[in-house]
């Protein structure tokens, strides 16, 4: 039979056929990440932007900043909004008209992370106590599903908040505190001086594997996604703190071990990671 046909009618022995010779279909080692890459200002109309790609898997990241009134219960500090979107072109699973399943939960579990890891002091979105602060709208587009999607999400929103520039805002006529347009003649004094960027603290980084018998596949595509169905995803901060652990089912159980050495495959990652974030920053510096 041919490798493609078995490929199909077979999908799980074909790849536990590779497992035992401890190598993956795509020829990567079982603890290796696909190949990664960064590019930030992707989005030249918004205020920070960037585009991840973790193989095939690739997300288009966007913040827009507007300035709103603060809740009263936090009149010192600002607010994030995160989206996360799966158009049909991104995956053949995901229907025209009809919304993705895995984009609430994607949502969700971003801003539990980033909210959570303290990667951003929602006080330095504060512009004046009680009256006004930023909103930080940050919309995640998946552009090609092929498996990892909150830890390429998660990249590209880390490095689309290391690239943001805050703009710079002043009061109006009628006391309200407005965005200043490139080259606006302004007739009060500006409430920032000039662009900003936000300083980020423990910025956090995902580690997403497949646990399947006694192996531990690191960044699976949706091929193995689809067939081995049991998912631990790790979450360490810049400091190789845990943030946080989820495992949503499956029939695998995570025993104390299987959990250690997924943190230990995290580590290794959260460096390779961090170096591609700084690599960009500073490609985007000399620019």
């Amino acid at each position: 039979m041919e490798v493609d046909a078995f490929r199909r009618l077979f999908p799980l022995r074909f790849h536990e056929r590779h497992l035992l010779e401890s190598v993956r279909p795509d020829a990567r080692p079982l603890g290796k990440a696909r190949d990664t890459s960064l590019a930030l200002g992707a989005v030249g109309s918004a205020d920070g932007s960037a585009l991840a790609k973790i193989g095939c898997t690739t997300m288009l990241a966007a913040i827009k900043m507007e300035v709103m009134t603060p809740a009263n219960e936090t009149p010192d500090e600002g607010c994030i909004a995160i989206e996360f979107h799966m158009p049909a072109i991104c995956s053949p699973i995901v229907r025209p008209g009809r919304p993705a399943e895995a984009a609430p939960v994607v949502s969700k579990q971003l801003s539990d992370t980033i909210l959570s890891s303290g990667m951003i002091d929602l006080k330095e979105l504060s512009l004046v106590s009680g009256k006004a602060a930023w909103m930080a709208y940050l919309d995640i587009y998946c552009l090609d599903a092929d498996g990892a999607l909150f830890d390429a999400a998660l990249l590209a929103a880390a490095a689309a908040f290391s690239h943001l520039q805050i703009p710079v805002v002043s009061l109006n006529d009628e006391g309200r505190i407005v965005v200043v347009s490139k080259g606006e003649k302004l007739k009060n004094k500006p409430v920032n001086e000039e662009k900003r960027k936000l300083k980020l603290r423990s910025i956090p980084f995902a580690l997403t594997c497949i646990i399947h018998k006694n192996y531990i596949l690191a960044d699976p595509t949706a091929e193995e996604e689809s067939i081995m169905e049991t998912l631990i995803t790790i979450v360490l901060d810049s400091s190789c703190q845990l943030v946080s652990l989820y495992k949503p089912g499956g029939p695998a159980l995570a025993y104390e071990s299987i959990i250690q050495d997924c943190i230990a495959l995290s580590r290794q990652r959260l460096r390779e990671l961090q170096t591609i974030l700084n690599e960009a920053m500073c490609d985007m510096e000399v620019d």
